[in-house]
């Protein structure tokens, strides 16, 4: 064995910043401070955000060898079909119609994670990319849940408004312990997966730009 998936995780974690100073728009709306304009953004982000997820996966899971790399991506594949329709309900409950969410025009601060995750899924080495992805994602999971909290309770948003937001604040260990498998696969096949943690730092710093450009939005 060539080194420990797990422990290199841990290592990844270890290594990313993940304070409430980084996030001031999940600590605006939790304070009643954000618009609902800005939950609206957030939500019509991701309407564009998700499709392009979803090939990105998909090109990961295409590109790997090993199986179980082959099912964590096709998993994530998944999910993104699942919640693309759960963000029409939230960005209507924040006041968006329909017709306004399909002609939004997005923020390149909103859009740089993904366009990042499109650049993995053409260069990156899958399991390094498995390993950066699960990383992110308890903060990612966090966040949401915050702001579901804060929406049902400062806005009376209900379950269908915020269905969006507790599908990731759902912890979904599976994901992980398939990322960990790809990557010990790898591992033991020799590689160094050195990208990962290079891959995991520039994917939190992206979605904290993310965050950072919704908190703009008047």
């Amino acid at each position: 064995m060539n080194g420990d998936a797990s422990k290199l995780l841990d290592g990844i974690r270890d290594g990313l910043s993940t304070g409430a100073a980084e996030n001031p728009f999940v600590a605006a709306v939790t304070e009643g401070r954000a618009p609902l304009a800005a939950v609206a953004a957030l939500a019509a982000e991701e309407n564009l955000i998700i499709p392009s997820d979803r090939r990105s996966f998909l090109t990961l899971a295409a590109r790997s060898d090993e199986p179980a790399a082959v099912d964590f991506f096709a998993g994530l594949a998944q999910g993104e079909n699942l919640v693309l329709p759960l963000v029409a309900p939230l960005a209507a409950a924040a006041g968006m119609e329909r017709a306004a969410l399909e002609s939004y025009e997005p923020r390149a601060g909103c859009q740089a994670y993904p366009s990042y995750v499109s650049w993995l899924a053409l260069n990156a080495e899958p399991a390094a990319a498995a390993l950066a992805l699960v990383a992110n994602f308890a903060a990612w999971g966090g966040y949401c849940a915050a702001l579901a909290a804060a929406l049902r309770e400062r806005h009376g948003f209900d379950d269908e408004a915020c269905a969006f937001l507790d599908f990731f604040a759902t912890p979904a260990p599976e994901l992980e312990e398939r990322a960990v498998r790809a990557a010990q696969a790898a591992l033991d096949r020799g590689e160094p997966l050195a990208g990962a943690q290079r891959y995991a730092r520039l994917l939190h710093d992206y979605e904290t730009g993310f965050w950072q450009t919704l908190a703009t939005v008047p």
